[in-house]
Formats: structure tokens, C-alpha cells, sequence
């Protein structure tokens, strides 16, 4: 199974498909040309227009780069970092040439100005591969696994003392279904000790969810029912922990449970091109607000998210008058990622 230590975020050369990666380095290289036009201006009414005419060089150049980079990318990962990083900047520092070579050509652009041209975007490069390292040290797998393991905590106990009222509840007036009912939790115990750091099936989440639902069913009765629609994907798709599960506890305890005659749960979960989407929806009950318990949830689930796909997978939030839900959109992730040297 995956594990978040072969992840593309923990290599010191970036993931260049990845979409928080290509932001930072639109957003680290069009801020190092304002600086550039601003030290070049002669005064700060001509720095905006000093930039634009910047731009125009610098967009091109860059689009192309990050283009090619991605295409190279697990060739790169296979090199040693420094031969790897040093393959990077002979791309920049040759593109660059090839561009202000040919925008002489159309005298666009003084041809004496290439060298400078080049080391400029080798320079720039440079700063951004020193980032970038810089970064994946700061989320080395270790301090990852750490924060998902403390993420995770704080979810445990909600969980595991949700379960135990649900077999309680049981024991005086029905048995039978609460000695069903502990086996059913001890399987939950073992899900929800799994090690943090790892990817469970999409199957084994949605199981766990179910099984989770049986066991508030047993509590709730005929007050609780879902409805699950579960689209034509792969089963087998990895993804976090424990995403699934927390959602369906919160529309228990706060969408079905506060009212005298309960609702209905709705899971949906499909697949639109390569984003795997997972939605969890309840009644409000008449709450004009979303309760605490939803809101530390969301925002644990979110925390998870980042450090799984940076800006890759995201979590929103719709709430209409009688109604809450939750959608989480992650990547469709089929085969381990590249492992990091």
C-alpha cells in the first residue's frame, strides 16, 4: 500500500505536475521580475509598465520550462539531485538563449543582452531548486507522519467513544444485537489504529463506513437511513485514512440525531476524469449554523489533505437551508509514486 514516505512532495526535486508546485514557481518568478523591473525603472511610475514589457519575456520562457519539466520529470527523479538539479538549470539557462536569440532575429531584443538573459534565468532557477529542497526537508516523511499521527488522535477519541455509547445504548434492552454490535466495533478499533502515514482502498474506506452506519443503525433505528451512490471507479484507488468515516459521524450526531425523526445520510462517490470526489450530505435539523463538532472535523480532514497532496485535493463545503454537505476532491493516484532517493 502507498505510504505518504514515497511521496513526490518529500523529493528535494519537485513534483513539476503537480499543481501547488507550478503555482509557486509562477508566483516566485513573476515576483522576482517585479523586483527586477522595480530596481531597473527609472522612478515608480514606470515600474508597472517596465514589468509588463518583462513579462512578455518571462511567461513564454517559463510556460515552456514547466512544460518540458513535467514531460522529464521521472527521468530526473532517477538522476543523483545534484546531476538531476543541474539538469534543471542547464534547461532554463538553454532556453532562455534559445529565446532571446530568436526575439533578436526578429529584433525584438538586443541580441548582446542573451548571456546576461541566461544567467539571469539560471540564477532564478537556482533560487527556486534552493526552495524547494529547503521545502521537502521541512516535510520530510518523519515530521509528516508525525503531524498525521497527531491529526489523527485528535479523530480516535471522537470516534472510539461515539462507538462505545452506540454498543451501551444496546446491552440492557437488546443483547444479542449489542454482542453483534462489539464485534463490529473491535473491527473498527483495528481501522481506526491503522498507521496514519499509510493509503487504505477506496474499498476498505467505504466498508468501514458502512460498518460505522450499522453500528449507529443499531442505536438509532428506523431515525437513520442512507443512501449510498457509488459511481463506476475502481475500488482500488488509494486514498488517506479515515476521510469517509468522520463526515458520517458528523451527520449522525449533528444532521440526524437532533431530530425527532431523523433523515437520511447521502454518500456519493465517483469519478470525473482523473479527480475521485467523495460527498457526505445531512438534514440540518433546523441549524442555522454548522456545529463545532463539523467544523474541527472539516478542518482536520483538510490539514490531512494538504499534507497528502499539497493543493492537488481539496474539501468544500455547501450548505443550502435544510441541508449540509461535504465534498472532498483528491487526485486519482493508481500507482505508487516515485520513491525518493
Amino acid at each position: 500500500m502507498t505510504s505518504i514516505r514515497h511521496f513526490p512532495a518529500t523529493h528535494p526535486l519537485p513534483d513539476w505536475r503537480n499543481f501547488g508546485v507550478m503555482l509557486r514557481v509562477l508566483l516566485g518568478i513573476n515576483v522576482l521580475a517585479a523586483l527586477a523591473a522595480l530596481v531597473q525603472a527609472p522612478d515608480l511610475a514606470g515600474w508597472i509598465a517596465h514589468y509588463v514589457e518583462l513579462a512578455a519575456v518571462v511567461q513564454p520562457l517559463l510556460l515552456i520550462g514547466l512544460g518540458l519539466l513535467s514531460l522529464v520529470r521521472d527521468v530526473l527523479w532517477r538522476l543523483p539531485l545534484r546531476l538531476g538539479q543541474a539538469c534543471v538549470l542547464g534547461l532554463a539557462g538553454g532556453l532562455a538563449a534559445l529565446l532571446f536569440l530568436y526575439a533578436a532575429s526578429l529584433g525584438l531584443v538586443d541580441g548582446s543582452s542573451t548571456l546576461r538573459a541566461v544567467l539571469l534565468a539560471m540564477a532564478a532557477t537556482a533560487l527556486l531548486l534552493a526552495y524547494f529542497e529547503l521545502r521537502s526537508r521541512a516535510i520530510s516523511p518523519v515530521l509528516s507522519e508525525a503531524r498525521l499521527a497527531a491529526l489523527n488522535a485528535r479523530i480516535r477519541p471522537h470516534f472510539l467513544f461515539n462507538s462505545l455509547n452506540a454498543v451501551l445504548s444496546l446491552i440492557r434492552a437488546r443483547p444479542q444485537q449489542a454482542e453483534a454490535a462489539l464485534e463490529a466495533l473491535s473491527d473498527l478499533f483495528r481501522a481506526a489504529m491503522r498507521d496514519p502515514g499509510e493509503l487504505v482502498s477506496l474499498a476498505d474506506e467505504i466498508a468501514l463506513g458502512k460498518q460505522y452506519l450499522e453500528l449507529e443503525k443499531l442505536r438509532l433505528g428506523e431515525r437513520l437511513a442512507v443512501d449510498w451512490k457509488i459511481g463506476a471507479i475502481s475500488l482500488d484507488l488509494p486514498i488517506p485514512p479515515l476521510m469517509l468515516q468522520p463526515l458520517l459521524e458528523n451527520a449522525v450526531y449533528h444532521g440526524i440525531e437532533p431530530a425527532e425523526e431523523g433523515g437520511t445520510v447521502r454518500v456519493s462517490i465517483d469519478q470525473r476524469g482523473q479527480e475521485l470526489r467523495l460527498s457526505v450530505a445531512n438534514p440540518t435539523a433546523g441549524q442555522t449554523q454548522p456545529a463545532a463538532g463539523n467544523q474541527i472535523a472539516v478542518a482536520n480532514i483538510r490539514e490531512r489533505l494538504a499534507l497528502y497532496y499539497d493543493l492537488e485535493a481539496r474539501l468544500e463545503i455547501e450548505t443550502g437551508d435544510n441541508s449540509y454537505e461535504v465534498r472532498i476532491i483528491l487526485p486519482c493516484q493508481r500507482r505508487k509514486p516515485t520513491q525518493p532517493r
